[in-house]
């Protein structure tokens, strides 16, 4: 038998360097490197200048430890933001910044002073030693500044491209003069009081919570119900009965000032002690701790059962029968139902009345809208020291709170229950002070008041996100902007060089709107992505009490008011106008007694003023970041308001609502046009990540393994507008989704191996598969730009990758890689492939940027490496055009349609692969349903389109395949007629070859 030539000299193989491995770890970093050394962002902003401008504000992340999985999906997110807009042709900026004041550094610096068992500064109260806060503020800055330079190492090597040389921080010495800046306008407009109002308290950190630095922690509780004897009552049978409160906070008792009732609510009076089963003495109850058997009780006739059950069990502890009540629903026998309206005028004493003094004056009865029969008696007691609707109620009755818990948690020394000298004195906060045996139940017992006690109730509780402690509402003097007042408007003179001033106008509404009006207008005029971020942060907004903006710190911006001894705070724009100007100069440090005379100035007596003392809300530093990153002119041209802010979901509670406030009071609308919001990343179970679970994904660790790029895929590719999850298996999948992306671009640049661009035929010469793809190339192009529009990188990345495995990889360059390797090099067809081949990598390479962006760089430097050399970039390109004529359009229906017969001619060939009756579908004769075959295609086409021996037509309703029995052809393989024996050419080779 004659030996057969190898032909392989003669068939193009595609050729390049662009290596199958990625080895992402190690190459990732000198991208990065180069980038930096070229000045990419900087390129890319002269780029842009003067186009249509899309401003991103930065949400500050706080400066406080390395980058975690939340970190890397966040910045993933804005990063794609800011290059998607940019590769639109926009000039979209991003300016990365910090928040860096606030206690959870003050914590860590203070963990440290512990550590090193230094003497603790004294941070709060006029005794405080300049000098050692200074100090302590120096350690402070240092701790942030630390952990700015790690993270912002860390987002560069996630390939966030940013300003990063410029980032602001809310401690830069500008920062903090416009904070104070924003605070004056407050001041100078009438907008900021001084009250007493309950706020969240950590006795532990002594000092006011914002609810975004509050979590809250399901815990077991002592539940207790107290009596109180009334005294005075419009119904006479009430005096001498015991009024029942049930409370799950033991420790307020010891401030009660008066007892709640619902005026809706039907209470019951009746009898406990069953008379004709208990012959014991007066005297014999008292003695037990049962003294309020001895009278009638007055409770919720719908919550009587629930408590029959907690004081039945203490009766029968002390062998005291009660009555025997049925506690169904249906009723419990004889009783007296009283109207709570009709408790007006009811007095009761505190169960300590003994001790006199505080405890000896009356405890009127009030009508209390939020009195409910959930839960409890139906009687509430009211502290209004420690809770929003007592303090409300109280102050609408002339009682006012009395301050008897301490910064500590502990009721100060001249208290009389529980203060001074106590030895069971200690922190509120505490479970064993609270508990059934505890020092409050014990006296409440010993007095003959306490009905029942149980270390049982379980339910969600307010904790301090950083020291993990419980906190208690607590009333304290804070300064306050008021949501339900009409605001002043000031008169602000908004000329440069006012550092009171700001770079927009109007400045704000001349209507007078309350603060809460103002933002409700400016939610309903913004666009949120999800929709639903919408409500729930006008849910928020609509329900918030007045904004707390002070802290009892030393770590932040101070509160720059000179107050007078009868409360009120001087209004002098000179004044501000210097301090501003030196804390622009000096930092925060410049707010202290030495500069208070040349602050007054010669117009005010300095012995006629006190400088607060207290620092501003963080949550107040991160809502003026607007003011100082998109007003000041410190980053060139960008503009008031950003388009866009985005931030994780827990931000509707936090910088979201902060920025709002702030910008709705100052400038009398939002400052973004959008809010883009995400969920929360999970572990791989659907479980909150812990360390104590061992369930957390370190992103650091995840770029050693994989790769930056492999987080971005991941980050873009899940719905992040829902909690999503990562794993060590769906990390596998997203890295087995990048290799097939590389792969992509793989065999494009190997195909494009020596294509110059010239001797490309007219688009009309092109083959109508190539039109199609460039159809769907088209179409792919309006999802993609879409997507960016509609903030959906999910259904981008997705859409990019699917295009790419099934339209690209799986069909079409499977269809041509005969052409490609076979067809001479002046034929039309191949020609028009890999013309086809160049536009679908100007926009492919492009599309991914955004996403995969070390890798894009790593396939435009493979193919044009003198562009690199000369600085160029792939993210310095722009949105590709696709053009196709509407007349060179195929009817994209055939090709799906022909499409779905192919999926149906490949699942017939199979089971045949499968048992090795061929090898390839090459091999295959295949007779299709005649019906099922589109318009236009002949038999040969259908057999290139399905890469088969051959295709014939026929009657029945479903594909048939077998073996062919043509000769295969020595150079492209295919099996057919006109071959006379294996090995020979088929006539298209014969004529390349010669």
């Amino acid at each position: 038998m004659t030996e057969k030539r190898d032909y392989r000299d003669t068939v193009f193989l595609p050729k390049t360097d662009f290596p199958m491995k990625a080895g992402l770890p190690q190459k990732e970093p000198g991208i990065a490197a180069r980038w930096q050394e070229i000045g990419l962002y900087d390129k890319l902003r002269e780029s842009r200048k003067g186009r249509e401008k899309f401003i991103f504000h930065d949400g500050p992340p706080y400066a406080n430890g390395d980058m975690h999985i939340g970190h890397a999906l966040n910045h993933t997110l804005k990063d794609m933001v800011c290059r998607t807009q940019n590769l639109l042709g926009k000039d979209a900026p991003y300016v990365p910044g910090w928040d860096c004041h606030g206690l959870p550094i003050e914590w860590k610096v203070e963990e440290q002073y512990r550590k090193d068992k230094k003497q603790k500064p004294v941070l709060s109260g006029k005794d405080r030693n300049e000098a050692e806060v200074k100090a302590f503020r120096d350690e402070c800055r240092a701790y942030a500044q630390h952990w700015v330079d790690v993270q912002r190492d860390q987002l560069k090597r996630l390939g966030v491209m940013a300003d990063w040389d410029h980032p602001y921080l809310t401690m830069q010495k500008e920062s903090e003069a416009i904070i104070v800046a924003e605070l004056m306008k407050l001041a100078e407009a009438g907008n900021l009081y001084r009250g007493s109002k309950p706020v969240m308290w950590s006795p532990v950190e002594e000092t006011a919570l914002a609810e975004a630095e509050v979590e809250y922690e399901d815990i077991v509780s002592t539940q207790i119900d107290v009596a109180f004897e009334i005294t005075e009552s419009p119904i006479e049978e009430l005096v001498g009965a015991h009024a029942v409160i049930w409370t799950t906070t033991p420790w307020t008792i010891p401030v009660n000032q008066a007892l709640a009732y619902g005026p809706e609510v039907e209470y019951v009076h009746l009898r406990l002690l069953d008379d004709d089963r208990h012959p014991s003495a007066q005297q014999d109850l008292a003695a037990k701790g049962l003294g309020w058997l001895n009278g009638t009780i007055l409770v919720a006739k719908a919550l009587f059962p629930e408590f029959y059950k907690r004081v039945s069990a203490t009766a029968a502890s002390q062998g005291v029968p009660i009555v025997d009540w049925p506690v169904s629903d249906e009723g419990f026998g004889d009783y007296k139902i009283i109207k709570g309206s009709d408790l007006a005028g009811t007095v009761a004493r505190h169960p300590m009345h003994k001790l006199g003094g505080f405890y000896a004056k009356p405890r009127p009865f009030l009508p209390g809208d939020f009195v409910t029969t959930d839960s409890g008696t139906g009687l509430v007691h009211m502290a209004p020291d420690h809770g929003e609707d007592d303090f409300e109620l109280c102050k609408a009755n002339g009682i006012e709170p009395v301050f008897a818990v301490t910064n500590g948690g502990v009721y100060r020394d001249d208290w009389g229950w529980l203060g001074g000298d106590d030895e069971r004195r200690r922190s509120v906060i505490n479970k064993p002070f609270n508990s059934p045996e505890g020092p409050i139940c014990s006296d409440l017992r010993e007095a003959g008041a306490l009905l029942a006690a149980s270390e049982d109730y379980q339910h969600s509780y307010p904790h301090s996100w950083r020291s993990k402690a419980k906190v208690i509402f607590r009333c304290t003097p804070q300064w306050f902007v008021p949501m339900d007042k009409p605001l002043g408007t000031g008169d602000f003179d908004v000329a440069p060089g006012n550092p009171l001033g700001a770079a927009v106008a109007p400045f704000v509404s001349q209507d007078h709107s309350t603060l809460r009006q103002r933002a409700v207008q400016a939610i309903a005029d913004t666009r949120f992505v999800p929709e639903k971020g919408r409500n729930r942060l006008g849910s928020m907004v609509e329900g918030r009490p007045d904004w707390v903006l002070s802290r009892q710190r030393a770590w932040g911006v101070p509160i720059t008011l000179f107050v007078r001894q009868d409360g009120s705070y001087l209004q002098d724009p000179a004044v501000n106008a210097r301090v501003v100007a030196a804390v622009r100069e000096e930092g925060m440090d410049a707010w202290n007694e030495g500069n208070k005379a040349a602050f007054l100035g010669a117009d005010h007596d300095p012995a006629e003023f006190e400088m607060v003392s207290d620092i501003l809300d963080v949550w107040f530093d991160s809502g003026c970041t607007h003011a100082f990153v998109l007003e000041s002119g410190r980053w060139g041209d960008v503009q008031w308001p950003a388009d866009l802010y985005l931030e994780g979901s827990d931000q509707h509670r936090g910088w979201f609502q902060s920025s709002l406030l702030e910008s709705c009071a100052t400038r009398g609308r939002a400052p973004y046009n959008q809010v883009l919001t995400h969920g929360f990343t999970m572990a791989s179970d659907g479980r909150k990540m812990s360390k104590s679970l061992g369930n957390t994904v370190d992103p650091l660790k995840v770029m050693e393994q994989y790769g930056a790029d492999i987080i971005r895929l991941w980050a873009l590719s899940v719905d992040f507008t829902e909690d999503h999850r990562i794993g060590d298996e769906i990390l596998k999948g997203v890295a087995d989704q990048y290799r097939k992306l590389r792969n992509t671009f793989r065999y494009l640049l190997g195909a494009l191996d020596g294509f110059d661009g010239s001797d490309v035929p007219e688009m009309a010469e092109f083959p109508e598969l190539e039109r199609y793809v460039l159809t769907l190339l088209s179409q792919l192009d309006a999802k993609l730009a879409q997507a960016i529009v509609d903030y959906d990188f999910n259904t981008y990345t997705r859409a990019l990758i699917d295009f790419a495995n099934e339209d690209l990889s799986a069909f079409f360059f499977d269809i041509r890689k005969d052409c490609l390797y076979c067809d001479g090099e002046d034929s039309v067809t191949r020609r028009a492939y890999r013309a086809t081949l160049d536009i679908l990598f100007q926009a492919l390479v492009r599309y991914v940027a955004p996403v995969l962006v070390f890798t894009s760089e790593e396939v435009w430097a493979t193919r044009y490496p003198a562009d690199i050399a000369k600085g160029g970039s792939v993210h310095l390109l722009e949105w590709p055009k696709i053009a196709l004529a509407e007349g060179l359009r195929p009817d994209t229906a055939r090709w799906e349609a022909l499409r779905e017969l192919r999926e149906d001619v490949n699942e017939a060939i199979e089971p045949l692969r499968r048992e090795k009756t061929i090898r390839s579908s090459l091999e295959a004769d295949v007779v299709v349903p005649a019906s099922a075959v589109p318009e236009g295609f002949s038999d040969a086409d259908l057999a290139a389109l399905f890469i088969t021996a051959s295709v014939t037509r026929g009657q029945g309703d479903s594909v048939s395949v077998t073996k062919t029995t043509d000769h295969k052809c020595g150079r492209c393989w295919r099996l057919l007629p006109e071959v006379e024996e294996d090995g020979d050419l088929c006539a298209r080779c014969e004529e390349v070859v010669e």
